[in-house]
């Protein structure tokens, strides 16, 4: 038992101290490829940008998803390299890993591509009341809401004439 508690701790104080020396090392210049939009159905085009490789383009790989090489150009503000591809109409749904490989240095960089059946901006959210064919109380047809007004109050007057007489001890 102390053994594994010496182990735990001698870890978790090796990542307190060297973990924060480690980390900005691989992040802090952009370490990631971003992928825009997240999700797209088959058949939508994908822009990708990272801050990875400033110096100069990128050779890009979305054969994963069947969308093969395309290239990543220094974007408009000269920091970011950017790229686009298309994902193929007959790509199936799930997670891709498209990646990036800097023409400077061969760092290679990663985002996650979702690709899905139905688009979020095909969504239609609902709106206004549910029809269930049960209806309102204020339905389109005034006989219908009259004859249902005056079912509820027969049956209200005759649960009370019922209570009443049960009270007075009449045999009910």
């Amino acid at each position: 038992m102390r053994r594994t508690a010496r182990l735990l701790t001698g870890t978790a104080l090796a990542v307190g101290v060297f973990g924060p020396v480690v980390t900005p090392a691989y992040g802090a210049d952009g370490g990631a490829l971003e992928v825009f939009p997240s999700s797209v159905v088959p058949g939508g085009q994908v822009t990708v940008n990272t801050a990875g490789c400033r110096d100069g383009g990128a050779a890009g790989d979305a054969s994963a998803v069947g969308a093969g090489a395309f290239t990543l150009a220094p974007g408009s503000d000269e920091e970011d390299a950017v790229g686009k591809f298309r994902v193929p109409p007959s790509a199936q749904p799930g997670t891709y890993e498209i990646v990036a490989t800097c023409a400077d240095g061969g760092r290679r960089v990663a985002g996650d591509l979702v690709v899905t059946l139905t688009s979020t901006r095909d969504q239609v959210h609902p709106r206004g009341s549910v029809k269930t064919g049960v209806g309102g109380a204020f339905g389109r047809d005034p006989v219908q809401t009259a004859a249902g007004v005056t079912a509820l109050a027969v049956a209200a007057a005759g649960g009370t004439w019922l209570l009443h007489r049960r009270a007075r001890g009449d045999g009910i």
